[in-house]
């Protein structure tokens, strides 16, 4: 080393411009190397750098990072990657209180004592250090530098109340990301800085706050080791911290070297306590804001003379300990807990016999823990290594790729992105040492690339999870005070400088509510001077607008396409309901008037459509007395009405005036008096929605699905219900209303005193299973009593290939058409193929067999077997056959007794009649036998009557009267 050579102390509180000043030194010299204590800090300083003297001169080393261009003269390192024996002019190391640090003092201490530049050596860091480099250099000379802003404390204060441009100071990850989660959803998000990002993550954290995007810091104790950030205020969220061994209080120098990031350059700074931290106490205080503190009295220190002769050997100068005032020998680091475990691996041992095998374990064992699972999954992986380097010579390159192919994802959450970047950083400082790997470049940047990757994809997540880009900026332009422009764009979605913040659904504003109270407050009133011109466009739009785009909902809401843009409320008649448009109040009563106008001329217009019928009859002044008064009954129950209701009335009407209401399209029906148009699934759909706002239901009932002849029993449906939308409660379902009239028309045809069964045009018109045809029959007054017989087979039963002939020359077709009636109703028909083919035969129990055509072969008769025989084709033991049966019902009239049929509550059950029948129809004789032929007289004819063409059963007695 040169006489001239100089080493200068240069110490401080921080915001003196150390740094600073150590670069400038730097830059005077031909050659240079500086020491920093973080990557985070030496990419920094490396990208100053370049930007004054360009990258083709500027190197870059750090245990993740290389950068060496040919003609590097200025080395910017980590402390730990700073190459020894260069014979650079300048040397700096920064953060020089660090040799104090129990993790990573011995190797600072280490440079301090034995790394030196040609002509000019910097040690920059805190004034407790001048006691200490004064013992060690007495050729050091030391140079103060004051601060150049001031620092106060400001106490307690809670985080929604910190001010912009503050860093909260977390000391663990889960404290960051819980600090940081709470001003997302208060201030609109902030940035994160941790130690463990990777420089492409910290920088785009950074540069997201320094350029406004967000006003708040959330970071680890990382920021206080020289990374200069726009702060001017610093808050500490806790006062200890875990150190690797044990939770510890933070010193007042620890503390002073974070709460000094406030205030920059010539900008004042304040520093004080939030969420549970408590104040700090007045000594502590003062020790900050004067810095002056403690002087470090020990540093930490390990022997550098290493002897590789065996394991045990380099453990020993390990282990080394020093008899020096101001040292004190670390404790073991990571590197040393490693090489003690792999030690005691059979492995390793059996392969480290020279000294080369022990340097080459040791370099190995120097690899960071990164991952910081475990000092076992840590020592599993370095043992690995090791076997690969120690038996090939490197790492091979299959199982490289593989190891990263696996990390290289940039897929899961904020932890799963952190830990695959602490797991590619072992793999890049892996690819970084010389002759590890097998073409070093490709490795340096395929691990480089990953990295870059995970980088973007943590950045992106961070942001995504901590940060609300709308609430931000729209924060920002308010701080700025300028106007917010508003827009809504084709989808209705409203935005504000950009942001969406909710949407126009018809009329009425909805604003997303992640915004905080008074956040939302201010958005609205910016949309709204945006919306209100908007509104009124879109009224005239609506005025203009077809009734094709409108409808109404089953519940009486309005709509605009999909867009609710009002409700039918309640009117003084069922056909004249009003209408509340949904329209804000900043849209302003002329749009909101012109809305409501609009609505009601499309529901006055739907009514009138889908009730034309029924309000042409209303306004037919033809009609007069008992016809015009029927009529208005029927226009205040929306066209149907249970005959029951108006027993008396329909009487009362003379054959005039029921003609003039059949003209309407009334028709008078045994169970129903409706009008068949008024049944289409349109007009029924609209008469529930209006029927429910008469009878002021808090939830309307929905119409069936069109097109359903019966539907199941709804429980406690609404009184009346059933008439409105068309059908009669029956058993456990439902039948539509003219579905059920012409089965009456069938059953007035049948013996209801003696006993019919269910033909299969009855099964056919209502699409149910015997079983559920005679729950319906029990839920119109019949009663159903169930039996069995004996099944009757058919013609291709008894005779194989007989149903060919039939069916070309015989009627026996009508028995697949009953077959065909049947299956549509679930069952075979209860009649038997006798009773349809030809009665002649009904006695027989035997199906009818058609005569064989001259034409024909005549089939050889069936020769008779005796009872010990065994007919020919048949084993001889074939089971006998078993006769199958059959289930049939017999109807009688039953009669409702004293109870009406029910629409509401629960569905109606078998009725329970007793004594004489009630009404119509009214059959014949007594109960017959289902087994035989019956015989019926005619009594001797009576004076004939003028029959009523309005009867339910003129039709039945018309026929009669023409046979």
């Amino acid at each position: 080393m040169s006489q001239q050579a100089r080493i200068t102390a240069v110490l401080g509180p921080t915001n003196t411009g150390k740094t600073h000043y150590a670069i400038e030194r730097m830059l005077a010299h031909r050659t240079g190397i500086i020491g920093l204590p973080l990557r985070l800090l030496a990419r920094e300083v490396y990208d100053k750098i370049v930007a004054l003297r360009g990258p083709s001169v500027v190197a870059l080393i750090t245990g993740e990072e290389r950068i060496v261009p040919d003609r590097a003269a200025y080395w910017v390192c980590t402390v730990e990657a700073m190459p020894e024996g260069m014979g650079a002019d300048f040397l700096a190391v920064d953060e020089i209180q660090l040799c104090a640090d129990p993790e990573r003092g011995h190797v600072f201490t280490d440079r301090l004592l034995r790394s030196r530049g040609l002509h000019e050596t910097l040690f920059m860091g805190s004034d407790t250090m001048k006691s200490a480099i004064a013992a060690l250099e007495p050729k050091a000379q030391f140079l103060r530098r004051e601060r150049f802003s001031e620092l106060t404390y400001t106490g307690s204060k809670k985080i929604s109340r910190l001010k912009a441009r503050s860093a909260i100071v977390g000391f663990s990850v889960e404290n960051v990301y819980a600090i940081a989660e709470l001003i997302r959803r208060q201030k609109g998000g902030c940035a994160v800085v941790m130690g463990a990002l990777s420089p492409r993550t910290r920088n785009a954290q950074v540069e997201m706050y320094q350029n406004g995007d967000v006003d708040y810091l959330v970071a680890t104790d990382a920021i206080g080791m020289g990374l200069n950030l726009d702060v001017s205020h610093v808050a500490f969220s806790a006062l200890t911290k875990f150190d690797g061994r044990s939770m510890r209080r933070l010193q007042p120098n620890e503390l002073a070297q974070i709460a000094g990031r406030a205030g920059r350059f010539m900008q004042p700074g304040t520093f004080g306590v939030t969420g549970e931290a408590p104040p700090l106490e007045e000594e502590v205080v003062e020790a900050i804001t004067s810095a002056r503190f403690t002087p470090i009295k020990k540093l930490q220190w390990r022997n550098d003379r290493l002897e590789f002769g065996s394991i045990g050997r380099l453990l020993q100068s390990l282990e080394m300990r020093t008899s020096h005032d101001w040292l004190s020998r670390a404790r073991d680091a990571d590197d040393v807990v490693a090489l003690k475990a792999l030690r005691d691996v059979v492995e390793v041992d059996a392969r480290v016999s020279t000294p080369h095998d022990v340097k080459l374990l040791w370099d190995v064992c120097r690899i960071p823990d990164f991952r910081g699972i475990s000092q076992g999954e840590h020592s599993a992986l370095l043992e690995v290594i090791f076997g690969y380097l120690h038996d090939k010579g490197q790492v091979p390159r299959d199982y490289l790729a593989r190891q990263i192919a696996r990390i290289d994802r940039s897929d899961g959450d904020i932890d799963t992105l952190s830990k695959r970047l602490a797991y590619i950083r072992t793999w890049t400082y892996v690819a970084q040492r010389k002759g590890w790997v097998q073409d070093e470049t490709h490795w340096r940047g395929e691990t480089r690339a990953v990295e870059d990757r995970l980088s973007d994809a943590l950045h992106g997540a961070l942001t995504q999870r901590f940060v609300d880009r709308r609430t931000s900026v729209l924060l920002r332009r308010l701080k700025q005070k300028e106007s917010l422009v508003a827009d809504v764009n084709d989808k209705g979605e409203v935005t504000v400088e950009g942001e969406i913040i909710g949407r126009l659904d018809g009329f009425r504003f909805r604003q997303d509510q992640t915004s905080s109270p008074d956040e939302a407050k201010m958005l609205r009133q910016a949309a709204l001077a945006a919306l209100t011109p908007h509104f009124n466009l879109r009224a005239d739009k609506f005025y203009n607008a077809p009734d094709t785009e409108m409808d109404f909902t089953e519940q009486g809401g309005l709509m605009w396409g999909d867009m609710a843009v009002g409700k039918l409320v309640k009117g003084s008649d069922a056909l004249k309901p009003e209408v509340e448009a949904f329209v804000d109040e900043e849209a302003g009563a002329d749009a909101a008037e012109k809305v409501k106008r609009r609505l009601q001329h499309f529901i006055d217009r739907k009514i009138a459509a889908a009730f034309e019928p029924m309000i042409a009859m209303s306004k037919d002044e033809a009609l007069s007395g008992l016809a015009k008064g029927f009529a208005f009954q029927m226009s205040e129950a929306l066209g149907v009405l249970t005959r029951e209701a108006v027993a008396s009335d329909v009487k009362a009407l003379d054959q005039d005036a029921r003609a003039a209401l059949r003209k309407h399209g009334i028709r008078f029906g045994q169970f129903t008096i409706f009008m068949p148009l008024l049944l289409k699934p349109a007009p029924t759909r609209l008469r529930l929605v209006l029927w429910s706002l008469q009878k002021d239901l808090a939830e309307f009932p929905e119409a069936p699905p069109p097109g359903l002849v019966t539907v199941p029993a709804v429980i406690d449906a609404p009184e009346g219900y059933y008439t409105q939308a068309g059908y009669r409660l029956a058993g456990d379902r439902a039948i539509r209303i003219d579905m059920l009239e012409r089965l009456a028309d069938q059953l007035r045809a049948e013996d209801s005193r003696g006993g019919f069964e269910a033909k299969a045009d009855m099964l056919s018109i209502t699409g149910m299973t015997l079983e559920q045809f005679a729950n319906l029959m029990s839920g119109l007054g019949y009663k159903a009593e169930r039996a069995e017989r004996q099944k009757v087979k058919s013609v291709q039963e008894v005779i194989p290939g007989a149903a060919k002939d039939v069916a070309k020359d015989t009627p026996v077709m009508d028995v697949a058409e009953d077959a065909a009636a049947g299956a549509i109703a679930g069952e075979a028909s209860p009649a038997s193929a006798a009773d349809v083919v030809t009665p002649d035969l009904a006695d027989e129990g035997i199906a009818p067999i058609a005569e064989t055509p001259a034409d024909q072969p005549v089939a050889d008769p069936i020769p008779e077997v005796s009872e010990t025989e065994t007919p020919i084709g048949q084993a001889a033991d074939a089971a006998v056959e078993t006769t199958e049966m059959e289930v049939f019902y017999t109807f009688t009239w039953g009669g409702f007794g004293v109870r009406k049929p029910r629409e509401g509550g629960r569905p109606q059950g078998e009725a329970r009649g007793k004594g004489k029948p009630r009404g119509k129809p009214k059959g014949k004789g007594g109960p017959r036998d289902n087994n035989k032929a019956q015989n019926y007289q005619a009594r001797p004819p009576k004076k004939e009557k003028a029959i009523d063409p309005d009867n339910p059963f003129a039709a039945a007695l018309m026929g009669l009267k023409k046979d």
